[in-house]
């Protein structure tokens, strides 16, 4: 059984697992470099084994973080293309994204 302190948090519709004192990518934020955040939609909450579950979020927890730097994914390109009619169409994508380093969760 997994022993600590860790969250689940619902962040742009995208649930991530977060534990105290880590790094994580979430999807970009609007706030700047250095800012901190609190992320109130807590799904669940599991402190040294007793484990709360949120129905759908659990109420009076939440997890605050800095912001460390906004930054893009890896490019991504897509191709299309039609058989014998000569279309070729390349759309290349560069997701944008936020790395967070929690500072606390508090439940």
């Amino acid at each position: 059984m997994e022993q600590g302190t860790y969250a689940i948090i619902d962040t742009a519709g995208n649930q991530v697992k977060v534990e105290a004192g880590s790094e994580f990518k979430v999807p970009r934020l609007s706030a700047e470099a250095g800012e901190k955040v609190v992320f109130d939609k807590v799904l669940f909450v599991s402190n040294n084994g007793t484990s709360t579950v949120g129905t759908p979020t659990v109420s009076g927890a939440s997890v605050e973080a800095t912001i460390v730097a906004h930054a893009k994914e890896k490019r991504l390109r897509i191709f299309k293309r039609k058989r014998r009619k000569g279309f070729k169409k390349t759309v290349g994508h560069r997701t944008e994204f936020t790395r967070i380093k929690i500072d606390a969760i508090k439940a």
